[in-house]
């Protein structure tokens, strides 16, 4: 379907559909430009890596400006926007041929997918949701409800073919009916709903909660932040015995994109011994920070008998009743996305 069809929905306002097709670039991305953020979170939905989102929200708005002419108002502009950003997304995915890596359970164990089983996963900083939807009372303020956004939802969407992931984010997340999803992806209504029981079905295989149970992205609990602290104190001292105390009895560990993945208390706790004992590479300060809807840490670190500390890690976390249960790890790459310095040698690092 090109680009100038538009999907079904409430009509737009005439001055925003002349700033549309005869504004100037001016005007056109004074009325697209407030879309950025979402659309953002959309794009990461759908292929979950950050840094490729951001790219494809670019093209997505090139590709807008491209078809201004054929915007006619008969949808809002939010849905036109949405509409290109899935085909921008579906083609970006054919183009990449990315493949999840399932190592160790068969579809249909039931086992929750793990994150090194999708080496392109990154984190998003909880930032850029901030003042994501004007309103809470529209569909699209589901784009910031937690389970969406966070890494488990992520790591599962991407376990799904390309059409039946662009299928449930439009009608799961984003409240799209079945025939405005069919109108976007080019297909039938009988399609779009074959293909969202499927990808619910395949979902729930793997772990995730129905659309029912989705909440909204809240502040941490005091007990997160008392975790938090806890975990950061603990690196501080360089203290496996206190970083032990703090993990459930199934935590798991993960470092995507390598194959790293410690499973179980045991394992989890032999990790840190290691990290703290000989294979400490020196003192350590964490920094406290928001990823996915989770309480997250950047570690720095500074080497023996260097006067710089230096980005190394962030750590996802995943906290349930006063425990850890699970800890993601992302390289220092990530850093810059959540406003986080490379180095520094101040008593604190800066955010």
């Amino acid at each position: 379907m090109a680009a100038t069809d538009e999907v079904a929905g409430t009509a737009e306002e005439p001055a925003v559909v002349s700033a549309v097709r005869s504004g100037g670039a001016d005007a056109f991305s004074s009325v697209t430009e407030p879309y950025r953020r979402e659309l953002r979170a959309h794009c990461y939905r759908m292929v979950g890596n950050l840094e490729d989102a951001d790219d494809l929200v670019q093209d997505t708005l090139l590709r807008a400006w491209r078809a201004r002419s054929g915007f006619e108002g008969r949808s809002s502009l939010r849905a036109w926007l949405y509409r290109i950003a899935t085909n921008v997304c579906l083609d970006a995915i054919k183009r990449t041929r990315r493949r999840v890596r399932v190592l160790d359970a068969p579809p249909g164990s039931g086992r929750a997918p793990s994150f090194d089983e999708v080496p392109w996963l990154q984190p998003f900083p909880d930032r850029l949701l901030e003042d994501e939807v004007p309103g809470g009372d529209e569909p699209e303020a589901a784009v910031v409800a937690k389970e969406t956004i966070e890494l488990a939802f992520l790591a599962a969407v991407q376990h799904l073919p390309p059409s039946q992931r662009a299928v449930l984010i439009l009608r799961d997340v984003l409240g799209w009916s079945a025939s405005e999803t069919a109108e976007a992806l080019n297909g039938s209504v009988a399609a779009v709903n074959s293909a969202l029981q499927r990808a619910r079905a395949r979902l729930r295989e793997l772990g995730q909660a129905g659309r029912l149970a989705w909440s909204p992205v809240v502040p941490p609990t005091r007990e997160e932040r008392l975790v938090v602290q806890r975990y950061m104190d603990a690196h501080a001292r360089a203290d496996a015995a206190a970083v032990i105390e703090l993990l459930g009895k199934d935590v798991r560990f993960s470092m995507p994109p390598t194959q790293a993945r410690f499973e179980g208390r045991p394992a989890v706790a032999a990790f840190f011994v290691d990290l703290f004992g000989v294979g400490n590479p020196g003192d350590w300060r964490l920094v406290p920070t928001r990823a996915n809807g989770q309480p997250a840490v950047a570690n720095y670190v500074r080497a023996w008998g260097e006067t710089e500390f230096m980005a190394t890690t962030l750590d996802v976390l995943r906290i349930e009743s006063g425990r850890l249960i699970e800890i993601t790890t992302f390289d220092a790459r990530t850093f810059p996305a959540f406003g986080l310095q490379l180095t520094w040698t101040g008593p604190e690092p800066k955010q």
